[in-house]
């Protein structure tokens, strides 16, 4: 089993012309994690979710949409507190920016579970949950924990600038979750923000040294990088593909990695893989992201569509 850790939120996304200079807006399910949740179960991996969700509408639909693709929602806590809100803006290109409204929303007040299943072989984290308390800091205490029990920790931390009150206090506390991490995932412009330089390979390179066994690049419509500790290097091409928009790529990226790195049997802390392995795996995610982009929000594929694609 694959536990994905973190928040659940409410996508508004366009959904037409404007009227009175005001966006017509449309609710999505939405959030790194969940969608990264949504995405393994769609890929055929056991998958469980693990954070807090309102009791409110937005929270049951949330809660269907888990269970609608197979995901086990035993570790979802419950709160009378409103769902989070991010509003969505499609920019050029079809990539996405948002706005969040957080103040007193139900996710931020996780708790730290006594146990996760037995089953549970690997856990990720990512975005928003590491960043407000006081969730953060049972988020953090969780991934600490697992990593402590032999689990394989794989972290994708999805910046949003607008929620990060002291940048600098934020990159230190990222710099010390990676002796935790098996594997790293971010984009160039994430590693860029977090390491402060242009190259992002450079900041890869140094995180390596901290912890991770493998940092994983994405490079948008130009691809994915792996770099791992042993000194190797993959890069696979982007899908060209006409984008309706981005929401969602990224968090199917963490899935098809995932899901693909067990393939291999490498779902294990320590465990490597070879060149031609990583190839494998990163041309499954590009594949996998690539269908996302093909649709308007986030809408990861399931594993029958990458079959029927090629792509499997």
């Amino acid at each position: 089993m694959i536990v994905v850790a973190g928040e659940a939120l409410i996508d508004l996304v366009p959904a037409g012309p404007a009227a009175d200079d005001l966006p017509a807006l449309l609710p999505k399910r939405g959030g790194g994690p969940f969608n990264t949740a949504v995405a393994l179960g769609r890929l055929g991996s056991r998958t469980a979710f693990c954070s807090r969700l309102s009791t409110d509408q937005f929270g049951e639909a949330l809660l269907r949409g888990l269970a609608a693709d197979g995901v086990d929602t035993s570790l979802v806590q419950r709160g009378p507190e409103p769902t989070t809100l991010a509003v969505t803006r499609i920019g050029a290109g079809g990539s996405a920016s948002y706005g969040f409204y957080t103040d007193g929303t139900a996710d931020r007040l996780f708790r730290l579970p006594q146990e996760l299943p037995a089953a549970a072989r690997a856990v990720h984290f990512g975005t928003c949950s590491l960043v407000l308390e006081p969730g953060a800091s049972a988020y953090e205490e969780l991934m600490r924990r697992e990593s402590a029990r032999g689990r394989y920790i794989a972290l994708d931390p999805n910046i949003r600038p607008d929620l990060i009150a002291d940048p600098d206090a934020y990159r230190a506390r990222f710099r010390s979750w990676l002796p935790y991490v098996s594997l790293l995932k971010l984009s160039e412009e994430d590693a860029a923000w977090l390491a402060g330089t242009a190259d992002p390979v450079a900041a890869a390179r140094e995180w390596l040294a901290a912890g991770p066994g493998t940092v994983v690049l994405t490079r948008g419509a130009d691809g994915l990088t792996a770099l791992t500790r042993a000194g190797g290097r993959t890069d696979v091409p982007g899908e060209r593909v006409a984008v309706a928009d981005t929401i969602g790529a990224g968090d199917t990226v963490n899935a098809a990695l995932l899901h693909r790195i067990d393939h291999h049997g490498a779902l294990v802390p320590g465990a490597t893989l070879g060149p031609d392995q990583w190839h494998d795996v990163l041309g499954f995610a590009a594949r996998a992201a690539a269908l996302t982009c093909t649709r308007a929000g986030a809408q990861p594929p399931y594993a029958g569509e990458l079959a029927a694609a090629g792509a499997v």
